[in-house]
């Protein structure tokens, strides 16, 4: 769905285009958070979001670069080389990269790989500051919990076909039942 690799069968349409007739024009709508960082490591944090700032024709693209570096907690690192970050820095950077374009879909594959809690928490308030009718966010996890606490439907796969779905309501009612049974266990404990 993000372009990275064609279909091996059958057709992608995401928002009415057909991925292999207008890779280009579907790019354009979606950013995509990995375990991959997709960063030049010999340039720098600034440096790295103008690329794909400019890839993208981002307007007023330095107070973009300047607001998304601070959200992800790295202004005090902006012009230093990305070769020079830990992990968690790279991968929070990489959240920078896919929002520069403010894209309307986003693909998170693993998003929280490499992430210390406090930047797993930075991750979570910018994807909570989103306003989830603008977007739509498909993520891909082996965290379920976190996953279904951060959706409004849910679809688990095994083997490539689906194997549960869940609505809005359904995830409602198995987060406040996991709730209720969370305090129940404090209760006896």
């Amino acid at each position: 769905m993000s372009t990275l690799v064609s279909p091996t069968a059958g057709k992608v349409v995401i928002d009415g285009i057909d991925i292999k007739e207008d890779p280009t024009g579907i790019r354009k709508k979606i950013g995509v958070i990995s375990h991959e960082t997709y960063l030049y490591h010999e340039l720098t944090a600034a440096e790295n979001l103008r690329f794909f700032g400019k890839m993208y024709d981002t307007p007023h693209l330095e107070t973009r670069i300047d607001e998304l570096i601070k959200q992800v907690g790295l202004n005090y690192r902006k012009n230093d080389r990305v070769r020079t970050f830990s992990r968690g820095m790279k991968q929070r950077l990489s959240i920078a990269r896919a929002l520069i374009h403010d894209p309307p879909i986003l693909f998170l594959d693993e998003p929280y790989t490499g992430l210390d809690q406090h930047a797993s928490a930075t991750f979570d308030r910018i994807l909570g500051g989103m306003n989830a009718h603008d977007k739509t966010r498909v993520l891909i996890s082996h965290d379920i919990e976190r996953g279904i606490s951060m959706c409004d439907r849910a679809i688990i796969l095994a083997g490539g076909y689906i194997a549960h779905e869940m609505t809005e309501s359904e995830i409602s009612d198995l987060l406040q039942c996991r709730a209720i049974y969370e305090k129940h266990v404090e209760e006896r404990t």
